[in-house]
């Protein structure tokens, strides 16, 4: 059984001038046909001691947060307000929280709207073939990163066999990170 991550709804609007909804990579049309790609925002508010702000603010910043403003509810809680895409934080953005402020901040969110941003589909090959499960949408800024960090557990996971595996992240035609998974030697 391959589990998948979990995945939002993007809204590409073609050069013909249609609208697609899609939320599943194998459904994500060439990209030479996209004039606008949009991923869903949300309003996210997280409430937390005053000691663990600059942590939660740096976890904000790296899944590409926009702080909106930052309020005192009184002299040890503050409220951070930011503006976060939604595909950053359905699949482990509550547990680096509660990681990063020993369980004491929590959030809510609702949704704010479409921005436009630059999204790519990333795809993994294994042994030279396209794995429809294990492909994503995700921002082009962090394609490469969760492209090798896949890449990398894949290899850790896959066992060895007779002959040599490649694993390859690929965006389009062209391969961005590449692990091997080394052939079995013969035991003389």
């Amino acid at each position: 059984i391959i589990t998948t991550t979990p995945s939002v709804r993007y809204r590409l609007t073609l050069t013909d001038g249609t609208v697609e909804m899609i939320d599943n990579p194998s459904s994500y049309p060439d990209p030479s046909n996209i004039v606008k790609q949009e991923e869903p925002f949300v309003d996210v508010h997280l409430y937390t001691p005053n000691d663990y702000v600059g942590g939660l603010m740096d976890l904000c910043q790296s899944k590409r947060g926009v702080l909106i403003d930052m309020k005192y509810l009184d002299d040890v809680r503050v409220d951070l307000h930011y503006a976060l895409p939604l595909g950053e934080i359905v699949y482990d953005f509550f547990d680096a929280i509660k990681s990063r402020s020993r369980g004491y901040a929590s959030y809510d969110y609702e949704m704010k709207g479409f921005k436009e941003s630059k999204l790519v589909k990333l795809d993994m090959l294994l042994n030279g073939d396209m794995v429809d499960a294990l492909s994503m949408v995700v921002h082009a800024d962090k394609a490469y990163a969760k492209g090798r960090r896949l890449a990398e557990r894949l290899k850790e996971n896959i066992p060895r066999q007779m002959f040599e595996i490649p694993i390859q992240a690929a965006i389009g035609g062209k391969v961005i990170a590449r692990e091997t998974v080394k052939a079995l030697r013969k035991d003389v």
